[in-house]
């Protein structure tokens, strides 16, 4: 097979696998994330084959649907075999989706390629902003978590177990992660679009506190 075919087969997977899933990852999730990669990828010396299939597979794995403790993309591994990509290229998608994930405030998530740099921005792109918003309240909402509540403080997760583990509402969300993706972009064009998506939040903030007051 080449490039092309495989790429289509693998869209036709994914889109089969996440066709209903309701948490904010589902198809169109990786499909926006497929297409952001692309754009920023072109603006980077980069292979646009591996990006892409990497944001296709990204979420194959993630810890959040599986609820596995592994960090390493197995299900996605068994894919590109099954695609039969040499184990090269395999092994450098594989890399890019370990390091896509946020793994708490306090925690880096190192890059080791120009590849992994334009899906982990696309990525948190898709976290951010109006859609992102969007997507956190609809992953509480599926994790029966509260939108707010004014005496649970926001926390610093200094380690991905306690990340992983925290229940605290949706609107915390926004100060243990959100807020903070702005300044963790990897490339130029991802931090340009960071910045108007970040204003957008902080906006919709200072909204919400005020209804919340019942300000206004």
């Amino acid at each position: 097979m080449n490039t092309q075919e495989i790429i289509q087969k693998t869209e036709r997977y994914i889109l089969t696998e996440f066709s209903s899933e309701g948490s904010g990852h589902d198809w169109f999730h990786i499909d926006r994330v497929r297409k952001m990669a692309l754009r920023i990828g072109q603006s980077e010396d980069c292979d646009l084959f591996q990006v892409e299939m990497a944001a296709l597979l990204h979420d194959l794995d993630d810890w959040k649907l599986t609820g596995s403790d592994s960090h390493y993309p197995s299900g996605a591994k068994k894919w590109l075999d099954k695609m039969e990509i040499l184990e090269e290229t395999s092994n450098c998608i594989l890399r890019i989706i370990e390091d896509v994930s946020y793994m708490g405030a306090g925690t880096e998530t190192h890059v080791r390629s120009v590849e992994a740099s334009v899906v982990q921005d696309a990525d948190r792109l898709d976290a951010i902003g109006a859609l992102g918003i969007a997507r956190t309240f609809a992953y509480g909402g599926h994790k029966n978590r509260l939108i707010y509540d004014p005496s649970i403080p926001s926390v610093m997760h200094n380690d991905f177990e306690s990340y992983k583990s925290s229940t605290a509402p949706t609107i915390n969300h926004f100060y243990e992660k959100l807020l903070l993706l702005k300044d963790r972009m990897n490339t130029k064009t991802a931090q340009i679009i960071a910045q108007k998506r970040h204003q957008f939040m902080q906006e919709y903030l200072t909204q919400f506190f005020e209804e919340w007051e019942a300000a206004k």
